[in-house]
C-alpha cells in the first residue's frame, strides 16, 4: 500500500490539538501561535474546552492564513491526538492529505487509520517519563514536547520558540530550562525520525508589524480604564470574569496613588448579579463611571435594575460577553444569543443601545464609546460581544489613541448653570432631542431631586396621571430616535450595488469577509453591511432598501438580528433570508458560502 502524501500547504493551513482539560495544553498551544506570530504569519486562535476543571476533552485550532483570514475555515490539515477518547473522532477530521500526530507510547489499534491521512506516532509520555520526574510535571511537559515535535514538522523558528519561553518563565530558571528540555526532547526526535520540514510549512512573512494579539476581555478593561471608568461591580461568571480581572488588573498598575498607596478605583464582587448593577447604576447616578460585566444568565437576573436605569435615566455600561443559552446553557461555548434579551432588556416598554464589536480591537473603541454614549443619553448602554471575541486571541491592528480625548458627560448642570435658571425640571425636553439635563449630587440645593423609577412626571415628581406618565415615554421614545444618529454607523462594503446582501453582526464579520471571497471568485456579487449598534441608523434603512435579497447571519436559533430588523425598520420580511449557525463553535466561512449557494440553486430551480 503506497504511503498517504502530504498536502503542499504554506502558511495556509489549519492545525488541530486534541487534549483533556487541566493538563497545561492551553499553554503549550498559546506557545505555538505566538511563535507563528512572530514569524510575520497572520494567525488566530480557538479554544475549544469543557465547563468542568479537569478530566474533559478540549480542543484548540490554531489558523494560519497567508491572506489574513480570521475566521474557522472548516478543515483540518494537521490534528495532534493527545487525548485517547477522541483519537477517532480527531482521526475523522482530518482533511485528505493532512497528517495526525499522536502518543505512540501506547499502542493504537490498527482499525484507527486512513489511508489518505499521514500518521506520525512519537512516544511522548515515554520520553518525558524518563527525563522529568513527578507526575504532574511530566503532564506538563508532555505538552510542550509536541510543541518543540511541530516546530520541527512545521520548520517554526526554534529560536522564537525559545525566546518566548525566556518571557515567560523570566525570574523563574528553573521552570524555564525545564520547558526547553521538553521543547527540544521533542524537537530532537522529529528531526531524527521524520523527514522535516513536512510539505505543509510555515515560512517567514512580514504581515503582522503594526499588529497585536489580544482577546477581547482584556481590550474590554483597556477601553473601560481609557475611558475613566473607576467603579466596576460584578458577580464572576463564564466568560465574562477575565474582563474584571483585567480591569483589576490594569487599575493596580494605573490607578493607584504613588504617594500614598491608595486606590484611586473600587472593584465589588457583590453577591449576585442583580446587587452588581444596582451597584453600578448607585455609582452612575453620584457622577462616577462605573460598569458590569456578565453574560446572558446575568442580564436576566439584572432586568429589573435595568428597568429602573432606563426610566430613572441613569448612565450605566453592562457588558454582556454571550454565551450558549437558554437557562444557564453552555457556558463555555460561543453564541449570539442575548440581541433582543438585550434590546428590550427588563418588563414594560423598553428599549437599549447597544454596541456589537467585531473582535477585540473594537472591543476597545466601542467600550470607550459605550460610556460616552451612557452619559449623553443618560441610559444604560450595552456592549454584546461574545466568547469566542471575549476568550480567544484575535491578531488585530495596534490600537490608536488620541491624546485630546474627553469625556462626554452630555447634558450635565453645574452650579454655574443652575444660577441662571428659576426651575430646575429632571425630565424636562428643552432642547426637542428627547433628552434632559441632569445634575450630580451635592453641587447645589437647586438641583436636588427625587430619583424614582415609577411614576414621574416631567418636572421629577410623583405622580400617577396618565397624561404625565405619556407625556415621560413619549419623550424616551424621541431620545431613542435621537440615540440612533449618536451610535457608533455601520460598516458598509458596496463594489457593485447589486440586488442581493449579506447582513451580519460582530463577531460574523470575518466569516462573512471570507465568504464573500469566496463567493465573488464564483461569480456571486453581494454587498455588504455590518451592524455595530442598536437602534439602527439611517444608513442601516438605507441599504435595507436598496437590495432585493438579504442574507441575514447570525449565531444563534431563532434569528434575533433578523426579528429586531423587522420589529425596527420598515422592511418587507420576505427579503431578509436567514442564514443561522448555533451548535456553540464559532462560525466559519464555509457555513455562509453552503448556504448562499443553496438558496441561490433554490431560487434559480424556482
Amino acid at each position: 500500500m503506497p504511503e498517504p502524501q502530504v498536502t503542499q500547504r504554506v502558511n495556509d493551513f489549519v492545525i488541530k490539538l486534541a487534549n483533556v482539560n487541566g493538563t497545561g495544553s492551553a499553554s503549550a498551544n498559546s506557545l505555538l501561535m505566538k511563535s507563528i506570530f512572530r514569524m510575520g504569519v497572520p494567525v488566530v486562535g480557538k479554544n475549544f474546552f469543557p465547563s468542568n476543571i479537569q478530566g474533559l476533552p478540549t480542543w484548540y485550532e490554531i489558523r494560519l492564513s497567508r491572506e489574513g483570514h480570521i475566521a474557522r475555515s472548516g478543515r483540518v490539515d494537521i490534528m495532534v491526538a493527545m487525548n485517547a477518547e477522541t483519537y477517532r473522532q480527531d482521526l475523522a477530521e482530518v482533511s485528505p492529505g493532512g497528517v495526525l500526530i499522536y502518543d505512540s507510547t501506547w499502542p493504537r489499534s490498527h482499525e484507527l487509520q486512513r489511508e489518505d491521512v499521514t500518521i506520525f506516532g512519537i512516544p511522548l509520555a515515554r520520553m518525558c517519563n524518563e527525563q522529568f520526574n513527578g507526575v504532574r510535571a511530566r503532564i506538563l511537559m508532555k505538552n510542550i514536547a509536541y510543541a518543540g515535535a511541530l516546530a520541527a514538522l512545521l520548520d517554526i523558528d526554534l529560536e522564537i520558540i525559545k525566546k518566548l519561553l525566556s518571557e515567560t518563565f523570566a525570574g523563574k530558571p528553573k521552570l524555564a530550562a525545564a520547558n526547553m528540555e521538553a521543547i527540544h526532547l521533542g524537537y530532537d526526535y522529529a528531526q531524527e525520525h521524520f523527514d522535516c520540514p513536512l510539505p505543509m510549512r510555515v515560512e517567514r512573512m512580514d504581515k503582522t508589524r503594526g499588529h497585536i494579539m489580544i482577546d477581547g476581555n482584556t481590550a474590554s478593561a483597556l477601553g473601560c480604564l481609557y475611558a475613566g471608568a473607576t467603579i466596576g461591580a460584578w458577580y464572576p461568571i463564564t466568560p465574562s470574569t477575565s474582563l474584571m480581572d483585567a480591569f483589576r488588573s490594569l487599575c493596580e498598575e494605573h490607578r493607584t496613588d504613588e504617594e500614598t498607596g491608595r486606590n484611586r478605583y473600587c472593584v465589588i464582587q457583590a453577591e449576585d448579579e442583580l446587587a452588581a448593577i444596582g451597584m453600578v447604576l448607585g455609582a452612575s447616578w453620584m457622577g462616577a463611571r462605573a460598569f458590569t460585566p456578565t453574560s446572558g444568565p446575568g442580564i436576566s437576573l439584572m432586568s429589573e435594575f435595568i428597568g429602573y436605569g432606563y426610566y430613572a435615566e441613569i448612565p450605566a455600561v453592562i457588558f454582556d460577553v454571550q454565551r450558549v443559552g437558554p437557562s444557564t446553557g453552555m457556558p463555555t461555548r460561543t453564541q449570539q444569543c442575548d440581541i433582543v434579551s438585550a434590546a428590550y432588556c427588563s418588563h414594560g416598554d423598553t428599549r437599549h443601545p447597544i454596541l456589537f464589536p467585531a473582535d477585540p480591537a473594537e472591543c476597545f473603541e466601542l467600550s470607550v464609546a459605550a460610556f460616552d454614549l451612557a452619559e449623553r443619553l443618560q441610559t444604560p448602554v450595552f456592549v454584546l460581544s461574545d466568547l469566542d471575541i471575549g476568550m480567544n486571541d484575535w491578531m488585530c491592528p495596534a490600537f490608536q489613541w488620541d491624546d485630546d480625548y474627553r469625556w462626554d458627560r452630555g447634558k450635565v448642570l453645574g452650579r454655574e448653570e443652575l444660577e441662571q435658571v428659576d426651575h430646575f425640571w429632571r425630565y424636562f425636553d428643552q432642547d426637542g432631542d428627547g433628552i434632559p439635563y441632569r445634575t450630580l449630587p451635592g453641587v447645589d440645593p437647586k438641583g436636588a431631586y427625587f430619583t424614582r423609577g415609577s411614576g414621574h412626571n416631567a418636572q421629577g415628581k410623583y405622580t400617577e396621571d396618565s397624561d404625565e406618565y405619556r407625556e415621560v415615554m413619549d419623550r424616551l421614545t424621541r431620545k431613542f430616535e435621537t440615540a440612533a444618529e449618536l451610535v457608533p454607523g455601520p460598516v458598509i462594503i458596496e463594489k457593485n450595488r447589486g440586488d442581493m446582501a449579506i447582513l451580519s453582526v460582530g463577531s460574523c464579520d470575518g466569516a462573512v469577509r471570507e465568504a464573500l471571497e469566496i463567493l465573488s471568485r464564483e461569480g456571486i456579487s453581494l454587498d455588504y453591511l455590518r451592524v455595530r449598534a442598536f437602534p439602527f441608523s439611517s444608513r442601516v434603512q438605507e441599504f435595507l432598501d436598496r437590495h432585493d435579497r438579504i442574507f441575514v447571519i447570525e449565531q444563534n436559533r431563532d434569528a434575533q438580528l433578523r426579528t429586531l430588523l423587522i420589529s425596527e425598520t420598515r422592511t418587507n420580511p420576505e427579503k431578509l433570508l436567514s442564514v443561522l449557525h448555533y451548535d456553540g463553535l464559532p462560525i466559519g466561512s464555509d457555513c455562509i458560502v453552503q448556504a448562499i449557494r443553496e438558496a441561490l440553486a433554490e431560487g434559480a430551480a424556482a
